[in-house]
C-alpha cells in the first residue's frame, strides 16, 4: 500500500503490527498455545497436539510466504533480522537455540508466553521481561561510554570464525537453485514442505478434533504471515513513479524529507519483518530509556505490547486474570536463570520459537531451521534431567541425568546409560 508521507505508511506499519499481535495475543491465551508446553507434552507424555499446532503455524506462514513473494506481495530478502543472509551463522543458531530451549523450560515459557502471562496478571514474567530486556539491549548496543557489546565481548571472538559465506544467501531456494530461479524455487519447495506439514498435522483424529489447537496455530500463522505482507506493504509515494519502502526512505531522509523531525533512530528496524519477541523486548528498553521518544518506536515494541494488550484482554473477558508471584526462592533462581538464557540464546539464534521456530522458517532459512531444532533439544533435554531428578532424587546427579537424557534421545550409545529408564 502506497502513502503520501512517511509518517503515514509508518503508522500503518506500526498499527498493523500491534493489531494482529493483540489478535494473536487474546486467541493465544484462549487456546494455551504454547510451544514449551508442546515440547513438555511430548517429552512428558507422548501428546503431540499442542506440537502439531505449532506445526500448523509453520506451514500457514510458510505456505503464505511463498505463495505471496512469489507474486511480488512479500519480500523477505533483506529482512530484519536478516534469515536469508550469507553470513551463516549455524554455531549461533544451534547454541543460541539450546540456551533459549533451556531458559525457556526454567522460566515456564517463550518470549511469547512470557507476554501472554503478563497480560494475564503474572508478576514474576515481569521480572523475566526485564531481565531479558536487559541482556537482549546489552547484546546488540554497546555499554554507556564504551564500543564493546555484551556478543563482541563474550560470543564474537570464538563464534564468528566458525560462520560460514554463503555467497547466495541461505534460503532453500537459493541454496538449491541460485540467483534469478530462487523465488520459483522457494514456492516449489515451501509448497512442498507446507503440504507435508500439513498432512502431519491434521492425520491425527485427535488434533482434527480439537478445535483450540486448531484455532491457535491457524491464527498465529497467519498473524505471522499478515505482518510479513504488512510491513512489505508500507510503502511511501512522492508521486508518479517514485516510490520508497520504509527503509529506504529513512536511509536518504536529508535527501527526501522536509524537516530532521520524525526521523527513525534505526533504519534496520524499518525493514520487512514479521514477529518474534527477544530483540523486541530490548528495543523496548531502549524506547522506554529514550523517554518515549519516537524515534525508538519500532515494529517490535508494538508487537510485544499488542500481544500484552490482547492476552489482557482475553484474561477479563474469560475471568481468568489472576495475579500470580514466585512460589519460592527456588521457583525464583530458576525464572532467573531461563531469563538470562533466554536473553543470551535469543539473540545468538536470532530469534526465539516464534522469531525463529515460525517467522525464520517461513523464510526457508537454513539457520531458522537449525535454530528450532535447538530450541526444541534444549527444552526436551532440560524436561528430561528435570525428571530424572525428580524422581530419582540424590541419586541422579545432574551428569547421570544429562547422559541418560541424551541416550534416551538416542543421541549416546545405551551403553552410556547411568538411570534405569523412566
Amino acid at each position: 500500500m502506497a502513502f503520501e508521507s512517511f509518517a503515514e505508511a509508518q503508522s500503518f506499519l506500526l498499527w498493523g503490527a500491534f493489531i494482529l499481535a493483540l489478535i494473536m495475543g487474546a486467541v493465544v491465551n484462549k487456546t494455551n498455545f504454547c510451544t514449551m508446553g508442546a515440547v513438555s507434552d511430548m517429552v512428558n507424555m507422548g501428546d503431540f497436539g499442542r506440537f502439531r499446532a505449532w506445526v500448523l503455524a509453520i506451514a500457514v506462514a510458510m505456505l503464505g510466504v511463498v505463495v505471496f513473494e512469489f507474486f511480488g506481495a512479500v519480500d523477505a530478502d533483506g529482512a530484519f533480522p536478516p534469515y536469508r543472509g550469507s553470513n551463516f551463522i549455524w554455531a549461533e543458531n544451534l547454541i543460541g537455540g539450546i540456551l533459549f530451549g533451556i531458559g525457556m523450560t526454567l522460566a515456564s515459557g517463550c518470549g511469547q508466553k512470557t507476554l501472554i502471562r503478563i497480560g494475564g496478571g503474572n508478576i514474576k514474567s515481569i521480572v523475566v521481561l526485564l531481565i531479558i530486556a536487559v541482556i537482549a539491549y546489552f547484546m546488540t548496543n554497546p555499554f554507556p561510554g564504551s564500543d564493546k557489546t555484551l556478543y563482541s565481548v563474550l560470543f564474537y571472538p570464538w563464534m564468528n570464525p566458525l560462520s560460514v559465506n554463503l555467497a547466495n544467501g541461505q534460503d532453500l531456494g537459493s541454496l538449491v537453485a541460485g540467483p534469478g530461479a530462487d523465488i520459483t524455487a522457494r514456492l516449489i519447495i515451501g509448497g512442498i514442505l507446507a503440504l507435508g506439514l500439513l498432512y502431519f498435522v491434521f492425520k491425527s483424529r485427535d488434533f482434527r478434533g480439537s478445535f483450540d489447537n486448531i484455532l491457535g496455530g491457524l491464527v498465529v500463522g497467519l498473524a505471522v504471515f499478515g505482518a510479513w505482507w504488512v510491513s512489505s506493504n508500507a510503502i511511501v509515494n512522492l508521486g508518479g513513479d517514485e516510490t520508497y519502502t520504509l527503509q529506504a526512505f529513512a536511509s536518504d531522509w536529508a535527501f527526501l524529507a522536509d524537516s530532521p523531525e520524525g526521523k527513525p533512530a534505526s533504519t534496520a528496524a524499518l525493514a520487512a519483518q514479521s514477529y518474534t519477541f527477544i530483540n523486541p523486548m530490548g528495543q523496548s528498553l531502549g524506547y522506554t530509556a529514550s523517554g518515549f521518544s519516537s524515534a525508538y518506536l519500532t515494529f517490535g515494541v508494538m508487537a510485544l505490547l499488542g500481544v500484552i494488550v490482547g492476552s489482557f484482554l482475553w484474561a477479563i473477558v474469560s475471568k481468568g486474570f489472576r495475579i500470580e508471584w514466585f512460589a519460592n526462592l527456588r521457583d525464583f533462581v530458576n525464572h532467573v536463570i531461563g531469563a538470562v538464557l533466554m536473553g543470551f540464546g535469543g539473540v545468538l539464534a536470532m530469534g526465539c520459537t516464534i522469531g525463529q521456530g515460525i517467522t525464520g522458517i517461513s523464510t526457508l532459512a537454513l539457520g531458522s531451521f537449525i535454530a528450532f531444532g535447538g530450541i526444541v533439544l534444549g527444552s526436551a533435554l532440560t524436561m528430561k534431567v528435570q525428571y530424572y531428578k525428580l524422581v530419582y532424587e540424590d541419586e541422579a546427579t545432574f551428569v547421570k541425568a544429562l547422559i541418560t537424557s541424551l541416550v534416551d534421545f538416542k543421541l549416546l550409545p545405551k551403553g552410556l546409560r547411568k538411570l534405569e529408564a523412566i
